[in-house]
């Protein structure tokens, strides 16, 4: 029996993939379960248009967001912070900073999207992840620099 899967199944396959099941299976378990529905011809080809359609919005997107990378990339920003003795810092620098510091040149970025492993504590310059998808991350150069009194 073929049926097309609506949910993730173990050791079967994940939405939307076709896949052929022994008919007390596929008609006792999957099918009143709403785990999956018939394979018609007309679902099939409907399925492979959905296909279509997600992987060309995917593209889309994934084009989109390669061009906000590569515009963040080019955008370098500075956070001044007061220091003590030997250039220490006085606390440090988190993503929350750094994100109200970009809003201030206009650019909009949540900061739970800025991938900062620890906060930074030294002055000078950092490139900074932030990750945008899946598969984009643009690096953003943050200085950090003497507060002066």
């Amino acid at each position: 029996m073929r049926i097309i899967l609506r949910e993730e199944v173990d050791n079967l396959g994940k939405p939307g993939e076709v896949v052929s099941v022994r008919e007390g299976y596929g008609r006792n378990y999957l099918l009143p379960r709403g785990m999956a529905v018939p394979a018609t011809e007309k679902d099939e080809a409907r399925l492979a248009h959905e296909k279509r359609v997600i992987t060309a919005r995917a593209a889309k997107l994934a084009k989109e967001l390669q061009s906000e990378a590569d515009r963040l990339s080019q955008v370098s920003i500075s956070v001044s912070r007061a220091v003590g003795e030997g250039d220490k810092l006085y606390g440090s620098v988190t993503s929350r900073d750094i994100a109200e510091a970009l809003a201030e040149q206009g650019v909009k970025v949540d900061s739970r999207k800025i991938q900062l492993d620890e906060p930074l504590r030294n002055l000078g310059m950092s490139e900074v992840p932030i990750k945008l998808g899946r598969d984009t991350v643009a690096k953003i150069k943050v200085w950090v620099v003497k507060k002066e009194p």
